[in-house]
Parts: structure tokens; C-alpha cells; sequence
């Protein structure tokens, strides 16, 4: 197989743009592709009724494997009088942390011609948030036919391994081998079987996230863009190292095409339902906070079979 060049990957994310596709001040992306019949396709896939939640625990306990913990501190407070009461706490979060499941809002990244829509950090970020491209332009939350695309099934191997990133080319294999095909306005939930790759390699980690690392191969953005992916689910990130100089790859599609990309998904356990049921296609619902001005939200992503 012939990898993209560099000027290749630099075409994929600078010439293919979606930036004007809907409109100049367009704040929702790709997320324009789920329109109300698009939801209405998704409910009608759900047959047993089975939900599965593919968000991590938020964990507030350190180990090597989460050296950023929430913060979590309970109190409890008498009510009226000293045989009742009742509890409250305070939760901080570090959004874009590797081990909090969260959704990448527009304005979460930018390279040298600005973020999505072409607008400059400089003009629209603040220490109190961002003026455009936020995640509370999603406040709806979205709903859409989700597709498991699950590559080490297709592998025959237990997860993903760093030499041997996700290519373009696999995205299009495994959505044939469930017998499906991607339709605009899909989210693809794509298993690499991270978390088998933290139990067997963290030994080998010299800091954190670990560097290299599994994930998907720049060939990725083309396959995203010409499908008219609306979001991205995925438990490994771009490959690291990713053999290109550009500063973003697949993360890219999120600045350019417009695709919510969700972070840090536990997959394993939708991917042990598909296989068991032999489906690979569900309603997801993903539901981001209110947080106008940010520049993503944690989120328990919840997929209905």
C-alpha cells in the first residue's frame, strides 16, 4: 500500500477543507450532516434495547496509568436537624486529559491558517473561554446511526499495535466485513484495543501519555472526508510518532472537515456486544455539558442496540 506524502497530507488538510461548505459563520461542522431524519434512522436501529456506556470511570485516584485524577472532594451537611443531612461534592476535571472520555469542540485546535472556519486564536480565546466554534454550539446534544469499526477483530490480533497503525484502507475493510456501508452524517466508533496495549506495554512507558503509541495513520483523513463522517469515536488517537511534520493528522479532520472527534472512548465493552450479537451498526447518543465557551465536555457516550 502507498502512503500519502507529506504534501499529500497537507493537501488533505488544506485544499479538501469544509471551512465555507456551510455557510461563513457556520459554528456546528460535520454535526450539520445529522438532520431530524437522520435521527429518526438511528432509533429504528434499536432492536434488543441493550445500552452500553463507552466512557471510562472519572478516577480520582493517581496511578501511572492516570496521573491527571479528577478532583473530588465530598462534604456533608446537616439538614434541619442532627439525625438527617445530606452530601454534595466538588468535581474538577481536566477535559482533554487521555483518560477522560470528552468531546473536542471546534475550537480545540489550529494550525498555521487558524482554526475551524479560519478564525485566529488570538481573536476568539480567552482566559474565559472561547467566542467561536465552542461546545455549546452542540448543546442538543447527537444522536446518529453509530458504526463499530473494530480492527483487531479484522486483525485477528488483540489490539493494535504501533508499527502497525490504523490505515484508510482498514477503515474501509472493517466497515465491509460488518457488511455495512458509511452513510453522511455516520459517527464511526473505531475499537484499536487500547486498553489491551496499556496492560501489556505500560512497563515500557518513560513518561505520559506514553510516546510512541498505537492509533490511526494520517491515510485516515481522506476516507473521513469522502464519507461525510459526522463524528469520530475513538480509544487510540493518531499514531505517535505519525511520520509527517504537519503539526495535526487525524485530529485534523476536527479543524478542517468539521467531524466532533470523541476522545478517549472505552470501546471493549460495545465491541464485546457486537461481536456477540453480530451487529455492528446502533443508536449513539452522545450528550456534551453546557458549557459556553468551552472547548470541549466530558461526556458518557451511550450506545442503544
Amino acid at each position: 500500500m502507498q502512503l500519502p506524502s507529506e504534501d499529500d497530507v497537507r493537501r488533505l488538510l488544506e485544499r479538501d477543507r469544509n471551512w465555507t461548505r456551510w455557510g461563513p459563520d457556520d459554528q456546528r461542522g460535520a454535526i450539520n450532516l445529522i438532520d431530524d431524519a437522520k435521527r429518526r434512522q438511528a432509533a429504528a436501529l434499536v432492536r434488543s434495547g441493550r445500552s452500553v456506556s463507552l466512557s471510562r470511570p472519572l478516577d480520582a485516584s493517581k496511578s501511572p496509568h492516570n496521573p491527571t485524577p479528577i478532583g473530588q472532594e465530598l462534604v456533608r451537611t446537616t439538614w434541619r436537624s442532627a439525625d438527617a443531612g445530606y452530601a454534595h461534592d466538588a468535581i474538577t476535571i481536566d477535559c482533554h486529559s487521555r483518560n477522560i472520555t470528552h468531546l473536542d469542540a471546534l475550537c480545540h485546535i489550529w494550525d498555521r491558517d487558524g482554526m475551524w472556519g479560519g478564525r485566529q486564536p488570538d481573536e476568539v480565546l480567552s482566559e474565559s473561554g472561547s467566542s467561536w466554534g465552542d461546545i455549546d454550539n452542540w448543546s442538543d446534544g447527537i444522536v446518529t446511526r453509530g458504526l463499530l469499526l473494530d480492527i483487531p477483530g479484522l486483525r485477528g490480533t488483540e489490539c493494535v499495535e504501533v508499527e502497525e497503525p490504523v490505515h484508510g484502507n482498514e477503515l474501509a475493510a472493517a466497515v465491509a466485513a460488518a457488511g455495512l456501508t458509511v452513510e453522511p452524517g455516520d459517527a464511526l466508533c473505531v475499537f484499536g484495543g487500547r486498553d489491551e496495549w496499556d496492560a501489556r506495554h505500560h512497563h515500557e512507558w518513560t513518561g505520559y501519555p506514553p510516546d510512541p503509541r498505537p492509533g490511526l495513520h494520517a491515510s485516515c483523513l481522506e476516507f473521513l472526508r469522502d464519507h461525510d463522517v459526522a463524528m469520530l469515536v475513538w480509544d487510540n488517537a493518531d499514531v505517535t510518532p505519525s511520520g509527517y511534520e504537519v503539526p495535526w493528522t487525524v485530529h485534523g479532520a476536527l479543524m478542517s472537515y468539521g467531524v466532533a472527534l470523541l476522545d478517549q472512548a472505552q470501546l471493549g465493552p460495545l465491541t464485546r456486544e457486537c461481536r456477540a450479537a453480530g451487529r455492528y451498526e446502533f443508536m449513539l447518543c452522545v450528550a456534551p455539558l453546557r458549557i459556553p465557551g468551552g472547548t470541549g465536555s466530558p461526556v458518557n457516550p451511550i450506545a442503544i442496540l
